[in-house]
């Protein structure tokens, strides 16, 4: 807390804002804080204030031994000055009776005699101020639950009495009565008392995120296995990291131990680590403990005991060595509440959990959903193939020679033989071979770091690639091997001219810059292939193919005609050299090559052309592993045909033979992502959704991280776009967490963007407060983006919406000056229009008279937009900027009771429109302005006679233009007005 409040005024201004924390270490230390403020002044009231907060404070803070102390002076307060409580403070009070008698239930050192002899005096105080006792029933049912007593008559006699104002809300009932139909064994009746909760229709603090967890294991065992994930994706993002809903997050991991997502559990218990120390409810605990234990017994017993695993601070905790620490403590739990409550229920409860089989071998929880072998620290093993690859030669000099054939080829099983020399290589006790048919050890050396920089530069890391290649360049001299040097050098001259520039911003520059590079690149190349003697054809051919790729770039780069001779004459090139020495690699090559620049060059029906030869050649005579990067070239070229289905057979064939090899060499996540544009094209977003995290999986396993997460990011877009919003988050969340995220070593923008999505998926799951603080901290970061001055517009202005919808209007004007002051650098005509049209709208719609000034001035900012997007010839992607602007100022005056200016400002709305046509959007648009004049016309102006006249012209208008869905809502207004005359 800043400062000390001084004021009575100051003081509940302060609760005020510590009400809108979170609970958790800070809002409990302000609010021990503000009752040693509120000791100092000499009225009373503003102490029990300050009370009631920090008991808040401790019970939702997961902190049930300190609860009842604060209570005990509240209660001391009341008997001794109850004139100080008012009808709501008294209510406060008599309500927090079951807040301790939880709080008393939930510490096995309190004795049971203590907890009964509470429930007592809850009772006798109930009775004596004349209030019902179906809430102190309520806490009798609950107590035998918890000891594990017969619970009928308990149970009859709370649920069978009437609710009073005092009882627990609707949907913490429905939980109470739910879980007693659990604990008997009848899920299904258990989940029919639950459907007003899991539907959404009663909710509270804690629900329905604790109905949730508790229904998860029931959906499952009664086959309602979409409802399960649903309630789980909904269920865990409304209690992960709470405190007080530790023992949710328990039954979460729990779900996941039963359902095949052990490696999601393991990164919810890592996301909820903090719950291992800042739980202070033992109750809370054991149910929280007995969770993680029953993930970490099943990833334990699945081979995977030495996984790393987030749990108490202070040390490194494996999946075997946590589970143990867990056990004990947890066991003990469960020991000390049953030795209090004279039962073995606790430890009981706690064996059948443990006990439980899982319920299903596989549930896809989340559109990124990984097994516990990808979170093995060890490397990643390769995508499954229907092909069994060649098997690696067991004799090092065998190794080493089928190593280097496969290279020349260009075969995808050379990298296995690599990865495995690399590994004996490495190791302490290699002993290289003395065989002159193998060459010396440094040789052997320069063909790792040739392969290692051909995977940086698969993975565009082309700095890593041209040095490691230079490298290798040197070792081929040292072995006295100028051609495998000179193609070495050449693989570091087309990386390096690959690497952006640094200074152009434009991108005409950029394309300048790089275009010019590619051409230093492709002299110094020539230059190298004449200077070199002795090349073999193989060596030669190489050189070549980078001639005719780096000018082939140029030409992709510039666009410019006249590079376009020079790519197909370098190609014409490497056709004949490679013919000539029957090169077959080099030959698919060749026309792969050829076909790529007649479709830069815009012709692409002589491209496909092209590729069907190219495919009947490689289907006859090979490389076989050439079929799918061809068809996936065709596919691009058919769709930029528009023959999209056609597209899509050939990327489907393309994944088909892709599966022959292992994935990185052919590009199977490249296929998938093209294939995810396709299915968008031809309207199947679900098709598209597959491919697309599919491609995000196998770049993440291959280490193209950045590529990675922008295939994520798009499939969490376009889920959010299908209404799986849940799955949107879910995903969200994931990468979010991952520890290259977290260390920063992400590029921050792309960063930003994920939790851009994440915060619009946030808001369209009616999570505001969450949604608007993370726009708020995104306004904030983008704001210092001297180089995208559009992007913070953009950011800033929907963060002014957010605010706007929380009723924020001071901070919202304040995001949306930003978002001006960005837009006068880098226009964003349409986005900062629509905002501030929001903006006003809320305003007015909210305040009413008293908020129309401030609307008004957000529809002036609005205007000013639009002459600017006028004067610039911009034309809006929807409707005008002006006629929006227009019908905004009629809604925003009929809000604010402003009619006389609503209709002028309607009427020109109308004008601006013109008379509808056959486009329906317009007569939709026209329609709505027509109804609103109609109802400020007719009802609030009480002009009966003119606004029907308007609307029934309207309807015969838009009646012979066929429009009969858009006349419905003229009609029902036009039969209400003759109802009222």
């Amino acid at each position: 807390m800043p400062t000390t409040p001084q004021t009575t005024d100051e003081l509940y201004q302060a609760l005020q804002e510590n009400d809108q924390r979170p609970y958790g270490r800070t809002r409990t230390v302000t609010a021990e804080e503000l009752v040693d403020a509120a000791e100092q002044f000499e009225e009373t009231v503003p102490l029990v204030h300050a009370l009631l907060e920090l008991q808040e404070a401790y019970t939702y803070g997961s902190e049930p031994r300190k609860s009842p102390v604060v209570f005990a002076r509240l209660l001391n307060l009341f008997d001794e000055q109850p004139d100080l409580f008012d009808d709501r403070l008294r209510h406060l009070l008599f309500w927090r009776f079951k807040w301790v008698a939880g709080a008393l239930r939930a510490l096995p050192e309190i004795p049971l005699a203590s907890l009964r002899q509470w429930l007592t005096e809850m009772r006798d105080r109930y009775e004596k101020a004349g209030l019902g006792l179906q809430p102190y029933y309520g806490q009798a049912y609950q107590l035998a639950a918890h000891v594990g007593e017969d619970t009928t008559l308990a149970y009859e006699l709370w649920a069978g009495r009437t609710r009073t104002r005092l009882s627990d809300c609707e949907a913490c009932e429905i939980c109470q009565r739910a879980r007693h139909h659990l604990r008997a064994g009848d899920d299904e009746r258990a989940l029919r008392t639950w459907e007003p909760v899991l539907a959404g229709k009663e909710s509270c603090q804690e629900e329905p995120a604790r109905s949730f967890s508790y229904a998860l294991l029931p959906l499952l065992r009664t086959g309602r296995t979409d409802r399960a994930r649903e309630l789980h994706l909904a269920g865990y993002r409304g209690c992960r990291r709470n405190p007080s809903m530790s023992a949710e997050v328990g039954r979460h991991l729990e779900f996941c131990a039963l359902t095949g997502n052990e490696a999601r559990g393991l990164e919810l218990l890592a996301e909820n680590r903090n719950l291992f120390d800042e739980v202070d409810s033992p109750v809370e605990q054991l149910d929280f403990l007995t969770g993680v234990e029953v993930l970490l017994q099943r990833v334990e017993l699945l081979g995977h005991g030495e996984l790393p695993a987030a749990g108490y601070a202070g040390r490194t905790w494996s999946v075997a060595g946590l589970r143990a620490e867990v056990r004990g403590r947890a066991d003990d739990l469960a020991a000390r509440f049953d030795a209090r409550n004279g039962t073995t229920t606790h430890t009981g409860r706690r064996k059948d959990r443990l006990d439980r089989a899982p319920l299903l071998d596989a549930l896809e929880l989340t559109l990124r959903t990984r097994g516990l072998d990808e979170v093995a620290p060890a490397a990643p093993a390769p995508a499954a193939a229907a092909r069994t690859a060649a098997a690696v030669p067991e004799s090092l000099p065998e190794l080493i020679a089928r190593a280097r054939t496969l290279e020349e080829q260009g075969h995808p099983d050379a990298r296995a033989c690599w990865a495995r020399l690399r590994t004996l290589v490495t190791a302490r006790d290699y002993t290289h071979p003395d065989d002159p048919a193998v060459g010396p050890l440094v040789r052997l050396r320069a063909d790792l770091l040739a392969d290692e920089a051909s995977r940086a530069g698969d993975k565009d890391e082309f700095a890593d690639c041209a040095a490691l290649y230079e490298e290798a360049a040197a070792l081929y001299d040292d072995a006295g091997l100028p051609g495998h040097a000179a193609v070495a050098r050449a693989g570091a001259l087309f990386a390096t001219a690959e690497i952006p520039a640094e200074g152009p911003a434009d991108g005409a520059e950029r394309a300048e810059a790089k275009a010019a590079a590619l051409t230093a690149a492709h002299a110094s190349m020539v230059r190298l292939q004449e200077e070199t003697p002795g090349l073999a054809p193989q060596q030669e051919s190489r050189l070549l193919r980078m001639r005719a790729t780096a000018l082939g770039l140029r030409l992709q780069t510039s666009g410019s005609e006249e590079h376009a001779a020079a790519a197909f004459a370098e190609t014409d090139l490497l056709l004949a050299f490679a013919t000539r020495h029957d090169i077959a690699g080099q030959i698919s090559g060749a026309l792969l090559l050829r076909a790529g620049t007649h479709a830069i060059s815009g012709d692409l029906p002589t491209a496909v052309t092209e590729l069907d030869a190219l495919l009947d050649r490689l289907r006859a005579h090979g490389p076989a592993w050439h079929l799918p990067r061809t068809l996936g070239l065709r596919a691009r070229l058919q769709l930029g045909l528009r023959d999209a289905q056609a597209a899509h057979a050939n990327l489907t064939e393309a994944l088909r033979l892709a599966a022959d090899w292992p994935a990185d060499a052919v590009d199977t996540g490249r296929l998938h992502g093209e294939l995810a544009e396709v299915c968008m094209h031809l309207g199947r977003p679900d098709e598209a959704l597959r491919h697309l995290t599919r491609s995000a999986e196998l770049d993440l396993r291959h280490g193209s991280r950045t590529d990675a997460y922008c295939a994520y990011s798009n499939a969490a877009q376009l889920s959010l776009d299908l209404g799986r919003v849940e799955d949107s988050i879910a995903l969200l969340d994931s990468l979010l967490a991952e520890p290259d995220v977290t260390a920063g070593e992400l590029d921050d923008r792309l960063v930003a963007q994920l939790r851009l999505t994440r915060a619009r998926a946030l808001h369209a799951g009616e999570d505001l407060k969450a949604a608007t603080a993370e726009f708020v901290a995104l306004a904030a970061e983008s704001a210092g983006w001297g180089d995208d001055p559009g992007s913070h517009a953009m950011i800033a202005a929907e963060t002014a919406v957010l605010l706007g919808e929380s009723s924020d209007f001071g901070r919202a004007r304040e995001a949306a000056d930003q978002a001006l002051a960005a837009h006068a650098r880098e226009p964003r005509h349409e986005q900062l229009s629509n905002c501030l049209r929001e903006l006003a709208r809320l305003q007015a719609q909210q305040q009413g008279p008293d908020g129309l000034a401030g609307a008004r001035a957000f529809l002036a900012d609005a205007g000013r937009i639009a002459d600017e997007a006028r004067a610039a010839a911009y034309e809006a992607r929807g409707r005008s900027l002006d006629t929006a602007l227009a019908y905004e100022h009629g809604r925003v005056n009929a809000y604010a009771g402003a009619y006389d200016e609503a209709l002028a400002a309607l009427e020109k709305a109308l004008a601006l429109l013109g008379e509808p046509g056959p486009d329906q959007d317009q007569a939709g648009e026209w329609a709505e302005c027509v109804r609103l004049a109609g109802a400020v016309e007719g009802i609030y102006l009480e002009r009966p006679a003119p606004a029907l006249n308007r609307l029934d012209a309207a309807v015969s208008r838009l009646t012979a233009l066929g429009h009969t869905e858009e006349t419905e809502p003229l009609t029902s207004l036009a039969a209400r007005l003759r109802d009222e005359e």
